[in-house]
């Protein structure tokens, strides 16, 4: 399938349980198309050395702000002089997640979280060991809007806001031939993280299932996702990943009968998670569906001893 959209899939590794993440290259008429450009490191920097042997870069389309995805994208820009593309959501968002300031915001809202100071330092120094792989930063020539059309490979695509994984995501969809570059909004094996950061959109998943909704209206045929492979029938995959959230939800509403705090919630939820990166994506997973039942009045949160609780009457 992809041959038959000249689309080359550039698949990346990754340091951590995703251990991978899709980029993709595609021809244009006066040069290549670079898709998403995995973390900054050694590694990363020789693969796209190797793929872009000989090529004329022209374009990078960043989907998202996260570090695999928008990690090397000031390091390729800066060796190929493309124009980059990204919204001005994630670009604003990129260009400040990983700032000293804004890293510390975390340490008093992780203590409002309930999270003990020693796990808060483990996930904070988490975050911050990112940084490397997202500097330099790119400098953002042109904002991606909605409905706006671009050229990948032998056809062109319509951007198309889908946030929730992140604010400002995007995927891209050609309807003759029925397929949606679905980036990190849908996923065949795993459901995207949906996370609140303590900033930007205040309910994401309240966000994503809306996303979710839009695109179930296309009626997809073909998914190509940037981690793990491709699939068909994306409304099938929809209906999946909802229900996982809304069981997801049933569970949380039930332990919130005698009051959690965000740290007691996360434990409930994610009795599995054993590292500091999964750790901190599973924290921010759980606030994310609190805050969700806190905005549709299922729950309420209040302060006690320097603490959220988040309780049911």
């Amino acid at each position: 399938m992809l041959d038959e959209l000249g689309i080359q899939l550039v698949r990346l590794d990754l340091p951590f349980r995703l251990n991978h993440v899709n980029c993709f290259l595609a021809e244009g008429e006066n040069g290549w198309v670079v898709v998403d450009t995995g973390l900054h490191n050694d590694y990363t920097a020789a693969r796209w050395d190797e793929e872009l042997e000989g090529k004329h870069v022209t374009d990078i389309y960043i989907t998202h702000y996260h570090p695999d995805h928008f990690g090397y994208a000031g390091g390729l820009q800066k060796k190929t002089e493309a124009r980059l593309s990204m919204t001005k959501i994630d670009a604003d968002l990129g260009l400040g997640a990983w700032e000293e300031h804004h890293l510390q915001t975390f340490r008093n809202n992780y203590e409002l979280a309930g999270i003990p100071s020693t796990i808060s330092k483990q996930l904070i120094d988490n975050m911050a060991s990112f940084v490397p792989r997202v500097k330099p930063y790119p400098k953002v020539d042109h904002y991606m809007n909605e409905g706006e059309r671009v050229k990948i490979g032998k056809y062109s695509y319509e951007v198309i806001f889908t946030p929730g994984h992140s604010d400002g995501l995007i995927v891209f969809y050609n309807q003759e031939k029925s397929v949606l570059l679905s980036t990190d909004h849908i996923l065949p094996k795993i459901t995207p993280n949906i996370s609140y950061w303590f900033y930007g959109d205040p309910n994401p998943l309240g966000t994503y299932l809306q996303s979710l909704e839009k695109i179930r209206k296309l009626d997809v045929e073909m998914v190509i996702p940037s981690h793990g492979t491709p699939f068909t029938n994306a409304n099938r995959r929809i209906d999946e990943i909802m229900a996982h959230h809304e069981e997801r939800l049933e569970k949380l509403l039930a332990e919130l009968a005698n009051g959690q705090t965000v740290f007691e919630a996360c434990k409930k939820l994610f009795s599995k998670v054993h590292n500091t990166h999964d750790s901190r994506f599973a924290i921010g997973e759980t606030l994310a569906h609190l805050e969700y039942l806190r905005y549709k009045g299922e729950c309420k949160r209040e302060i006690f001893a320097g603490k959220y609780i988040y309780f049911r009457e």
